[in-house]
């Protein structure tokens, strides 16, 4: 018989081995978590790069658009709004928050020789930047930007932070709304609220699109707008925050 010093000798080496063969395991896992999440992020890089270069294809710009990274909205959305724009030729456009959409949806309008852009902008900071932006892109005829300070308004018996939309041209039928505002920050859902105040001013087959669906909130805001307005069907869009794509469609 083995001494019992060399039998613990023995199991203490298959422990270490195992410890050892363990520790090697995950560090393989980890390795493969790397390549798969480098992979993603180049395919998702690629995808966005493509879109800005068809962005500039579709749009013909001979000016830089501004950044389209962090809290902009991103070139593959730009671009879904940029196809849509240009097929339908929408004649008033509505956007909650501006920015760079703003200047694609203006240059859309001023290719298609008609439609207006009419953007809802609570920051003045960011409303200044993008008249600017306009101004230096020779599209300010095409678009207007709105100063709409957020305001308490109630909404399914909440009270919800919500664009002044005084300034939105009275009676106007909106064929196609962009909803990229407000803030998360300012409330839970704080979306919600492109239903009650903007839905009832859709034109017939109007689009509504959804920036950063991929978020909780707006999944949660998706899911109340299709029980409380049915006539309005919703799509999903493969873009990198997410999307969604609404289609009002009145009953006859």
């Amino acid at each position: 018989m083995f001494p019992v010093t060399s039998m613990l000798f023995i199991g203490a080496t298959l422990l270490l081995c195992a410890y050892t063969l363990h520790k090697v395991r995950l560090v393989h896992l980890m390795l493969h978590d790397v390549r798969d999440q480098s992979h993603h992020e180049s395919a998702s890089l690629f995808r966005q790069l493509e879109a800005l270069q068809g962005l500039y294809t579709d749009l013909g710009l001979s000016r830089s658009l501004p950044n389209t990274r962090g809290w902009a909205a991103s070139p593959d959305f730009l671009l879904e709004l940029t196809r849509h724009a240009l097929a339908e030729a929408p004649n008033v456009i509505v956007e909650c928050s501006s920015g760079t959409s703003t200047l694609v949806l203006a240059r859309c309008a001023q290719l298609s020789g008609k439609g207006r852009v009419f953007s809802l902008e609570h920051d003045p900071a960011y409303a200044r930047e993008t008249r600017r932006q306009l101004e230096r892109h020779g599209l300010s005829a095409w678009a207007q930007v709105i100063d709409a300070p957020l305001t308490s308004r109630e909404f399914a018996g909440a009270s919800w932070p919500w664009y002044a939309t005084d300034g939105l041209p009275p009676g106007a039928e909106i064929d196609m709304l962009v909803i990229d505002g407000p803030p998360q920050a300012t409330r839970s859902l704080a979306r919600y609220p492109a239903g009650p105040a903007l839905f009832g001013c859709l034109s017939p087959g109007a689009a509504v699109f959804l920036d950063d669906a991929r978020r909780s909130d707006e999944q949660q805001i998706l899911r109340r707008w299709a029980e409380e307005y049915p006539e309005v069907e919703q799509r999903q869009l493969p873009c990198e925050k997410g999307a969604a794509v609404l289609r009002y469609r009145p009953r006859a």
